[in-house]
């Protein structure tokens, strides 16, 4: 897995915990809000404390029976009362965890919410207001502090409570009683200081909370969709147009300088196009040459032809002279066609070489033999020197040829007395043929075009024979066999007196 899947997968994985934190963190919070509203068992609301203070003083100073008549006024019997031993004034059943926090609230020293009264009887009441009992009816503030002391109206509606027969209690001066109304609100309503539920409490944000973690998963996915778009689709968009611009035959290169810090598979992308392209341009241009090469080494031989037939239209008594040389001119042209068909085929790979073993020192000794038969006619010599013996895999008959051009184009820049020598030398895994001859050498900046097709060197003698296919043919068979194939020009001061030496490197594995 390259890069490009990595920055995929840490992107999305950032995204996913991105909005996971935020979804989780929402969560968290409105849990922890909603365990403390249920942490708190006895009401601590501001109406509550005035409820417990009143009950208190009624029954500090009017006893345990007056507390009762108090609590059974209240709609909702609100206020628990209960004593050392566990008993509630009015008999309700009371949860011994509320109990229990009472008197935790009680020991810390808050006396607001809670009390504990002394009678003279020597009995004691703990007084609280449980959480549960104010939800009960937590629409109406009224039950809270009815018959707390403090005015709230009259002519309010009655909804539940009163005295077991049934009767209106009547309200005595030293017992004050409310039904509704007041300061605190109308009928039914809770006061601005009333008690308030779980539910009531910020109830302007409680409709917004569901959506809140559902809006940061959207924004976090959203941001990170955007912003990888734009990083991947920046380059693809650069890459299209690319594209474009070499279907319409522009091949320039476009990614050499593009990357800006980035090192990913679309920057190698990009890169491998520009080589794409170079090569395309190397091979058109190729392709443009050789077929100006091509044209202007035929015109030249059909010229001759067309020339030698119009001597024998005119001279019937040279026709014998004509056709000899049409002969050898139509022998030049088809060794040109040739050899343009062996190395269109060795460019495009469709010659396969074999894996025969061959013997180098009966090979190089043959084409020295050979070419020594040829040169000395042109009087010069070809000579053998330090031939290794060694075995080689590859194709016998296209090395052959290859040394045999490069052994026939020393012998054509040799001149007339001059020595050829061929040598081989096995060293490092590589077999490395040495081709010396005493010509007149090729200039430096042309030691590595003179193995192009149709390359003439500016040294290069008019009258010698050739198209300029035989070293690129010799460099296409090396380099199939898996070697390399070099020139250099020899120092003058030696005893040959200069010359090109063009080293073969074959590998022995």
């Amino acid at each position: 897995m390259g890069r490009l899947f990595w920055k995929f997968f840490l992107s999305i994985l950032l995204a996913q915990i991105v909005a996971a934190a935020g979804i989780g963190g929402a969560v968290w919070l409105k849990n922890r809000a909603a365990e403390q509203g249920r942490r708190l068992d006895i009401d601590m609301s501001p109406p509550a404390g005035m409820a417990i203070e009143s009950a208190a003083a009624t029954l500090e100073f009017g006893g345990a029976q007056a507390l009762t008549r108090l609590l059974e006024n209240m709609d909702r019997h609100r206020v628990f009362a209960v004593d050392e031993r566990g008993k509630e004034l009015l008999g309700r059943i009371v949860n011994p965890t509320v109990v229990n926090e009472a008197r935790a609230l009680l020991a810390q020293g808050d006396t607001r919410v809670v009390r504990r009264v002394m009678l003279p009887s020597g009995r004691h009441y703990l007084l609280f207001l449980p959480a549960q009992e104010r939800n009960l009816n937590n629409a109406d503030a009224r039950p809270l502090l009815a018959g707390a002391g403090i005015p709230l109206g009259v002519g309010g509606p009655r909804r539940e409570g009163g005295p077991p027969d049934g009767r209106t209690p009547v309200a005595r001066p030293d017992q004050p009683r409310f039904t509704g109304g007041g300061p605190m609100g109308g009928p039914g309503q809770p006061g601005p200081g009333g008690p308030m539920g779980p539910e009531d409490r910020n109830p302007r944000f409680q409709p917004l909370t569901p959506f809140i973690p559902l809006a940061v998963a959207v924004a976090a996915s959203l941001l990170f969709a955007a912003l990888l778009a734009w990083y991947f689709s920046r380059p693809i968009r650069s890459l299209r147009q690319a594209f474009e611009a070499a279907s319409q035959g522009d091949l320039a290169p476009r990614f050499a300088h593009v990357g800006g810090g980035r090192h990913d598979e679309l920057t190698d992308l990009g890169h491998d196009f520009d080589r794409m392209t170079a090569r395309l341009r190397s091979l058109m241009d190729g392709q443009t040459r050789l077929l100006h090469d091509v044209s202007h080494e035929l015109r030249s031989p059909l010229a001759r032809l067309q020339a030698a037939i119009g001597l024998a239209h005119q001279r019937p008594d040279r026709t014998a002279a004509s056709l000899e040389r049409i002969e050898r001119e139509s022998i030049r042209m088809d060794k040109l066609v040739g050899e343009l068909l062996t190395l269109s085929r060795l460019e495009a790979g469709a010659i396969a070489v074999a894996k025969d073993e061959i013997d180098m020192a009966e090979l190089l000794l043959q084409i020295v033999g050979d070419a020594q038969f040829e040169a000395a006619s042109q009087g010069r010599t070809v000579l053998s020197h330090d031939i290794a013996d060694v075995l080689l895999l590859g194709q016998p008959d296209l090395l052959a040829r290859a040394i045999e051009n490069v052994v026939r184009n020393a012998i054509k820049h040799s001149p007339e007395g001059g020595t050829v020598v061929v040598e081989s030398v096995a060293r490092d895994g590589m077999l490395r043929i040495g081709v010396l001859d005493q010509g007149p050498g090729v200039a430096p900046q042309d030691l590595q075009a003179i193995f192009e097709p149709f390359f003439r060197s500016s040294g290069t003698d008019k009258d010698v024979d050739g198209h300029g296919l035989g070293l690129a043919i010799a460099r296409q068979v090396v380099q199939q066999h898996g070697g390399t194939i070099t020139a250099s020009n020899r120092a003058a001061s030696n005893r040959a007196g200069g010359g090109l030496c063009v080293e073969i490197a074959l590998p022995l594995d």
